[in-house]
């Protein structure tokens, strides 16, 4: 398989209890190790080796900041960690936290494959220079056009996620002649969760992810009879913002239970095991995933298997990355309230706004003062906010500030509600920069409505 690492045989023994910094040490932290994408010189923040204010000068404002540096330290502690573990395995980045061009090339390039969940992401990924055997295909909703896409790539895996769907390819892969498509059953290990936010959890019982796990042997025996498919793998994704190692041992556990069964009924060509993404970073003091807590516990459950272990973290490896560059348009105060308006909104960032999340919030250029603010947008709603009741440097019209933590699930979740042009995304890599997605104009927001619509009748 291009691209799997084998690393040296692991000495963790698999164990329950937890996966985060707190009761880890530093050492599990979800910041880059050893590395900080957004340091502080002379009272300034810069990105790595620019100056956030230069980044602003060029690229104007709203506008995302990613540091190359940091992604690349992710990747490390995390391939590190996988190689201990003695078995073969391969990162599948999850697109969906962030499918810029620019960060896809650059994990391309660090010998990430990718995890998409849309045709889209597909186009993306082939852009960006993956080819079909880089690509895991996941996604509760597949369209019959998109499964086309994916055997025509020649994707590693298509995660299929109920019997419909399998009958479904098993048709498409017959009308393209192009052999059976390899497929991966996606299981809900049906283990209970805890994450920051209900959103966020996915391999709980009742969700709409997955095959129930009572019907997973069922489906793999179908899977077996069909002349279109070829079922060569398991897969499961617990959840986002995973701090806990329970619900990865557990789900592990009874996947390769199915695995056992499903070799017994016929299934002589399993050999991926895909247990998703998820890993915690922090946003704040919360807790966060030990790497190498969670990599010596998967590792010594999937080795016996003799499977090849896919991981497909999104946020770990571009969360804490990324900034989000605004500027501050008003102050006002209204009902014993304090208000920070900013060029920034909603439509920008939804975190805040749809998941409750906190993101840190700092001044790029040294400010007097600190103040108890709502840093709040522009846009027409109530629910147009990054923080609220927060203290903060007492910034004033003009000044810059930086919310953190921004590199997943920010841009790619942009709108252009109030239609607001999206912001630029500017990537940086030691002491140079680029803008690598122009800032939107107000054409682009009409680019696809004709003046003259052609009217039909029926």
């Amino acid at each position: 398989m291009h691209g799997v690492r084998t690393g040296r045989q692991g000495r963790g023994a698999v164990g329950a209890g937890v996966l985060n910094a707190k009761q880890a040490g530093s050492a599990g932290r979800g910041e880059p190790a050893g590395f900080d994408g957004f340091p502080r010189r002379d009272g300034h923040l810069w990105s790595e080796g620019v100056p956030l204010s230069a980044i602003a000068a060029t690229a104007g404002t709203p506008a995302y900041v990613y540091s190359a540096g940091a992604m690349r330290a992710q990747y490390q502690r995390l391939t590190t960690a996988l190689s201990a573990g003695g078995v073969p395995y391969r990162i599948h980045y999850s697109a969906k936290a962030n499918s810029s061009g620019a960060v896809l090339r650059l994990l391309r390039e660090l010998g990430a494959g990718v995890d998409i969940v849309s045709g889209g992401e597909l186009f993306r990924a082939l852009r960006a220079g993956m080819t079909g055997a880089d690509v895991v295909f996941s996604g509760v909703g597949k369209t019959e056009r998109e499964m086309a896409e994916a055997l025509e790539a020649g994707v590693l895996l298509v995660n299929v996620e109920s019997e419909g769907e399998l009958r479904t390819l098993d048709q498409v892969a017959g009308r393209l002649n192009r052999g059976a498509a390899p497929v991966a059953l996606r299981i809900n290990p049906e283990v209970t969760v805890e994450t920051p936010h209900p959103y966020t959890r996915t391999g709980e019982r009742g969700m709409k992810f997955g095959i129930p796990y009572d019907e997973a042997l069922a489906i793999a025996r179908l899977a077996l009879s069909l002349r279109n498919v070829r079922l060569v793998g398991l897969d499961m994704h617990v959840g986002s913002q995973v701090s806990q190692l329970d619900p990865y041992t557990l789900g592990i556990a009874k996947l390769l239970e199915v695995a056992d069964a499903a070799r017994r009924a016929g299934a002589n060509e399993l050999r991926y095991l895909d247990i998703g993404g998820g890993l915690a970073v922090t946003y704040d003091d919360e807790d966060a995933a030990d790497v190498e807590a969670f990599a010596r516990a998967v590792s010594a459950l999937v080795a016996p298997s003799g499977m090849t272990l896919l991981v497909e973290p999104g946020r770990f490896l571009v969360g804490n990355a990324g900034i989000l560059l605004a500027r501050v348009l008003f102050r006002k105060r209204s009902g014993g309230k304090e208000y920070v308006i900013t060029d920034a909104g909603m439509n920008d960032l939804l975190r805040p706004s749809h998941y409750q999340a906190f993101h840190k919030i700092e001044a790029v250029a040294p400010a007097s003062g600190r103040s108890v603010v709502d840093v709040v947008g522009p846009v027409c709603e109530s629910g147009d906010f990054f923080a609220l009741d927060r203290e903060m440097e007492h910034v004033q019209p003009g000044d810059l500030i930086a919310v953190r933590s921004a590199g997943a699930y920010g841009f790619v979740m942009a709108s252009t509600y109030n239609s607001r042009p999206r912001a630029a995304e500017v990537l940086v890599d030691g002491g140079r920069f680029a803008v690598v997605t122009e800032r939107e104009h107000y054409q682009d927001l009409v680019r696809q409505e004709p003046d003259s619509p052609v009217w039909r009748s029926v």
